[in-house]
């Protein structure tokens, strides 16, 4: 388990180039020249009847089509004139043929003249031209139109034809129960801290405003270092950069207090949650600073609850201990001591830790995310921060004995002896008051199962000095139970 306290630049990782673009194959079966000639109509087949022309007779007013007469295949007749007085004589074909204007072609075997006649030729171009103006004219109208467009949608560009989307970003509006509204809503709200100490190490870590006085929330791993004798500085997602000095810490909760110099006017305090009601699969937002670069957010979910876990800053032998909140939201060094939100954006925890497959010791490796990150219940960091904020120091509950931070034990083990040979169990204890000796195993606290040292101790602080509770323990192989009032310890010892 490690807490990450530093931000390290982060390697960019450069873009895939995007694939050429495809080019278009031509439709197949069409000649890329240009459209395909039209065919020629079918010839007449050599025994095809002749086409009977209605109305058509002879001179002398004989039907030609009827017995006894020989059939002649129709031949067209001259362009000249028919005398005036011959009725029965058919009226000439038009100079034009109907269908050049629309109407049916000639019926099918009817001879088709050789050559066009002049006439016809002048009216085709005719049409041609008419066409080729109406297309050139509809064509001016569209530019002009087009240009028209652009010109009213972008006047600094003369001559563009881009229209501009009328939804624009910045007429885009994010719901309050999206990500990006609650991450547009918080982010004002939190800041990057840069801790640098007196011998000119330092590091990056985030920090949240937790009251309009100018106070910020944050870890105490994040500021140990220049908390007695350096520089810290708390810089917003706009970019203003405020020095801060430090008003508490807690190094047991790993907790801390900053308070902003020159404090500006309208900040606004990001709410708070109630971790005692988190349910595992809730979703989570992270905001926080990983390796350095601010204002970053990711998402997840709460993948468990009151886990026990012990962390340190890297910079002493001393761990911190809570019953933490875990998170599969990606958090990395450099996100410590910001705020772990809900859909809603509420904090409900302080993101302080996470599990490292190095094996560089507690506190020690700047690992990324492998999905499991934790974070102190935003309601124990809330009385420790009201703690900080009146007194500039922390205040523990306690049972007043001693246990053994041995792993896989069964439980906590009350020890034989305290630090520096003083007794295990504190006498006129709370512990001492209940009954409890030397090398009793405490196996449950209230409802929750203890497996630990470090499980006890978590569970603990999760409480209040004064507060009620229920021990299970065993002693020689026998289960009983103890109830204790917890009583307190100030300050780091």
């Amino acid at each position: 388990m490690s807490t990450e306290n530093e931000g390290n630049e982060g390697t960019a990782v450069p873009s895939v180039p995007p694939a050429p673009p495809v080019p278009a194959a031509a439709p197949e079966g069409i000649p890329q020249g240009g459209p395909p000639a039209p065919e020629a109509p079918p010839a007449a087949p050599a025994d095809a009847p002749t086409a009977r022309i209605p109305g058509a007779t002879h001179q002398d007013g004989t039907d030609p089509y009827a017995a006894g007469h020989e059939q002649h295949p129709y031949a067209p007749p001259s362009p000249q004139q028919p005398p005036a007085d011959s009725a029965a004589w058919p009226p000439p074909p038009p100079t034009v043929p109907s269908y050049a204007d629309g109407g049916s072609p000639p019926v099918w075997g009817a001879p088709v003249p050789s050559e066009p006649e002049p006439p016809r030729k002048r009216r085709a171009s005719g049409l041609v031209a008419a066409v080729a103006v109406a297309a050139l004219v509809a064509g001016g109208v569209g530019g002009a139109l087009g240009y028209w467009a652009a010109d009213s949608n972008d006047s600094s560009s003369s001559g563009s034809t881009t229209v501009a989307a009328s939804n624009s970003p910045k007429d885009f509006k994010r719901e309050a129960g999206t990500v990006a509204g609650v991450a547009a809503g918080a982010l004002p709200s939190v800041v990057t801290i840069d801790a640098q100490s007196g011998d000119g190490e330092g590091g990056t870590g985030t920090g949240f405003v937790y009251d309009k006085e100018g106070h910020i929330l944050t870890n105490n791993h994040v500021v140990a270092s220049a908390a007695d004798s350096g520089q810290l500085t708390a810089t917003f997602s706009n970019g203003k950069k405020y020095d801060a000095e430090v008003v508490g810490r807690a190094q047991g909760y790993d907790v801390a207090v900053l308070k902003l110099k020159n404090a500006p006017d309208g900040l606004t305090p990001l709410a708070l949650g109630d971790s005692d009601k988190v349910a595992v699969g809730d979703s989570t937002i992270a905001i926080g600073a990983p390796f350095g670069l601010s204002n970053t957010v990711t998402t997840g979910i709460i993948s468990a609850k009151n886990r026990p876990v012990a962390s340190g800053d890297g910079s002493s032998n001393k761990n911190s201990y809570m019953s933490a909140l875990q998170t599969d939201a990606s958090i990395n060094p450099g996100n410590s001591g910001g705020p772990l939100l809900d859909a809603g954006g509420a904090v409900i925890g302080i993101n302080s830790a996470i599990q490292s497959t190095s094996g560089g010791g507690v506190g020690q490796s700047q690992a990324g995310s492998i999905g499991l990150g934790f974070a102190i219940p935003v309601n124990q960091a809330k009385n420790v921060a009201e703690q900080l904020i009146k007194t500039g120091q922390p205040v523990y509950p306690v049972i007043g004995a001693t246990v053994t931070m041995e792993e896989k034990t069964g439980g906590a083990v009350i020890s034989d002896e305290g630090a520096g040979g003083t007794p295990a169990v504190t006498p006129n204890g709370p512990a001492a008051e209940a009954g409890l000796k030397a090398g009793d195993v405490i196996t449950k606290f209230n409802d929750t199962a203890v497996e630990s040292g470090p499980t006890l101790i978590g569970e603990i602080w999760t409480h209040k000095p004064g507060d009620k509770v229920t021990l299970t323990y065993k002693r020689d192989g026998k289960t009983a139970t103890a109830e204790l009032t917890l009583g307190e310890r100030k300050g780091d010892s």
